[in-house]
């Protein structure tokens, strides 16, 4: 019998759907955090979502499974009381030698990218935090974090009395003449060059390893990597559905 079912990512700034039908993805979108009416609203209505989502979706005749993994506590609290929910947790992700505090979406996705290009693999995130996490042989290896692309834009024009908030990420010349292109120079070309050096790194350790960038900004660096680095761009690629990919093989294991 065919089974639609949603999963739900609750990030730190937004949430991520995804509508699956069994094994296959039909339809992703992103909305705001929601409230505890918006979300009885929605369980009313059988996830109608009105103006919150693209249109399409289907007509429930059931309340579906929702799969939810979250990284914002208070946002996950608000569904418990749901009648088909399933909450991801750290330990229920079959990825070895993890530390407890390890970020449930940061294992969720590098299980994702393990399940669909195989290991070793790199995942780069780039979210509201800029995570690289590495594993080898369904084995965490190890990673790191960063504030994100748009959190350093945004804490720069908020914290600085000066300097604007920029909304638009653009690579200008690294010598800037201007001081909206300064930021975006300095900011950008700094991390793309970190970037760079983990992705190096890694390479000397795992010379064959798939280089994975998602989350938001996760275009914006592939693309600007390009240039930067030829010779790993056949190694790197773009997906910004690991998590859905994580959530579908935890959900096949399970049923």
């Amino acid at each position: 019998m065919i089974q639609n079912w949603l999963a739900l990512n609750v990030g730190n700034s937004r949430l991520h759907w995804a509508w699956m039908t069994d094994d296959t993805l039909r339809r992703t979108w992103n909305t705001p955090h929601c409230s505890i009416e918006t979300i009885e609203l929605l369980t009313e209505s059988r996830f109608t979502f009105e103006d919150v989502s693209p249109a399409n979706l289907p007509t429930w005749e059931v309340l579906p499974e929702l799969w939810i993994v979250s990284v914002v506590a208070e946002q996950a609290q608000l569904w418990e009381t749901y009648p088909h929910l399933r909450t991801i947790a750290l330990d229920q992700i079959p990825l070895q030698n993890t530390y407890f505090t390890l970020g449930v979406d940061r294992a969720l996705a590098v299980w994702g990218a393990i399940e669909t290009y195989g290991s070793p693999i790199l995942v780069i995130d780039g979210g509201t935090a800029l995570t690289f996490t590495g594993a080898e042989q369904q084995r965490f290896v190890g990673g790191a974090i960063l504030p994100g692309l748009q959190l350093q834009f945004r804490m720069l024009g908020q914290k600085t009395s000066a300097l604007p908030v920029i909304e638009e990420m653009t690579l200008p010349d690294r010598w800037a003449m201007t001081t909206i292109e300064a930021i975006q120079s300095g900011i950008l070309h700094t991390v793309l060059a970190g970037v760079q050096s983990f992705i190096e790194d890694w390479q000397t350790r795992f010379p064959q390893s798939v280089i994975v960038f998602t989350g938001g900004d996760g275009h914006l660096l592939d693309r600007c990597m390009q240039p930067r680095s030829p010779k790993l761009a056949s190694q790197m690629i773009v997906d910004s559905n690991l998590w859905v990919w994580g959530l579908r093989s935890i959900r096949k294991r399970s049923v």
